[in-house]
């Protein structure tokens, strides 16, 4: 979402383009702050609805926001009756948070440099994030720490052990950091051999991200893996990996779309797992408000499966145990696309939320199973 924002600085009028990944609006009041403003003062203002414009030192803008942020947390959090009143108003409490620690601003130059006392050199970073520099840009402090992040696990990349390298994730892609799906993709047994074929030959990976299990079904022995995804920023993230691990001849990266044409021996789907509204597009990787991706991979399923295919679904059951989807709509789900089980692989879930306890939705996360759903049209 773009527009302008405007403020007064020495007596005299500006403005400039505002940009906001998560599509924020243009705070309609921004008053100029520097290292003279007092936290209290900050957060008063930034409660009230008014943006900070920083002006000052860049670590003392971080301080700020740190200070902002302990002030937000004093409010204890309160759950509520159930699981499900407990995720709305933990994930309303967030975007609150969000939203007034996003009031403090900094201005990007029409290079994308920061021009504030002891700012790193962003350049690289925002150009990688928001492309050529089309002149001065307004953004929260927030964003831009975002995009640095994003830029430094691009540049380090995510060790991903079922492939023995690293996959490295762009701005606004899912990190693959929760490794339950890669290791179930990567240990499942194949379909089963049809007529005079050896095995599997063919895949497609639908809602690829950073490609990383198209690369794992290229070195389990499959031929061609077609990867599909909607994002643009997800179609570049996957077509740099598959350079990056050599495997750019055997894995076609295409979109925007759910299923590409044709058929296949496998189909891949790891839809987000949680039906709610995404508020960022890295986001979308785990929040679908109506579940669209899920049901779009099962009623197209049998119409992509060579004769002896299957299709994996993977999906975690958070939803389920936060109360979110009904424990029986998954399977009749399946059902109803004329659909049947050959096998369910189950895994615990094992990233880092599990053992943080002082998470409102510790209890959920810490029964959490991923599986994969093996998939084939009935009467095959």
């Amino acid at each position: 979402m773009s527009t302008t924002i405007h403020w007064t600085e020495n007596h005299t009028a500006r403005s400039a383009r505002w940009h906001s990944e998560n599509a924020t609006p243009a705070p309609s009041r921004v008053v100029v702050a520097d290292d003279r403003m007092a936290a209290a003062t900050a957060y008063r203002l930034v409660c009230e609805g008014t943006a900070l414009l920083w002006r000052g030192d860049f670590p003392h803008a971080r301080q700020l926001l740190r200070a902002l942020g302990r002030r937000v947390d004093r409010k204890p959090f309160r759950p509520g009756g159930t699981p499900a009143e407990t995720f709305h108003l933990h994930r309303r409490a967030r975007g609150h948070r969000a939203r007034v620690l996003g009031r403090l601003l900094v201005l990007l130059g029409d290079d994308h440099s920061l021009d504030l006392r002891r700012a790193p050199d962003v350049r690289r970073a925002c150009d990688e994030a928001y492309g050529p520099p089309r002149g001065p840009v307004a953004i929260s402090l927030t964003e831009l720490l975002g995009v640095i992040g994003a830029h430094q696990w691009r540049v380090k990349g995510v060790a991903v052990p079922a492939l023995g390298a690293r996959v490295h994730p762009h701005y606004g892609v899912f990190s693959p950091v929760r490794g339950e799906y890669v290791d179930l993709v990567a240990t499942a047994p194949l379909p089963a051999p049809t007529g005079r074929r050896t095995g599997p030959r063919t895949a497609f990976d639908l809602g690829t991200g950073t490609g990383v299990l198209a690369a794992v079904l290229v070195r389990r022995g499959l031929e061609r893996v077609v990867a599909t995804d909607i994002a643009p920023r997800a179609l570049a993230c996957a077509r740099d990996n598959a350079g990056r691990l050599g495997l750019s001849a055997r894995v076609e990266v295409v979109g925007p779309t759910l299923f590409p044409d044709g058929r296949a021996d496998l189909v891949v789907c790891n839809p987000p797992w949680i039906p709610a509204r995404p508020t960022s597009a890295v986001e979308q990787g785990v929040y679908d408000r109506d579940g669209g991706m899920l049901r779009g991979f099962l009623r197209g399923l049998a119409d992509h499966l060579e004769p002896g295919g299957e299709g994996w679904l993977v999906l975690s059951d958070l939803a389920e145990r936060l109360g979110l989807r009904e424990q029986r709509e998954v399977p009749d789900a399946i059902a109803a696309a004329g659909l049947r089980v050959v096998d369910r692989i189950d895994t615990r879930a094992r990233h880092p939320r599990t053992r943080d306890t002082t998470d409102p939705l510790h209890a959920a996360r810490v029964a959490e199973i991923t599986s994969l759903w093996r998939l084939a049209p009935n009467g095959t």
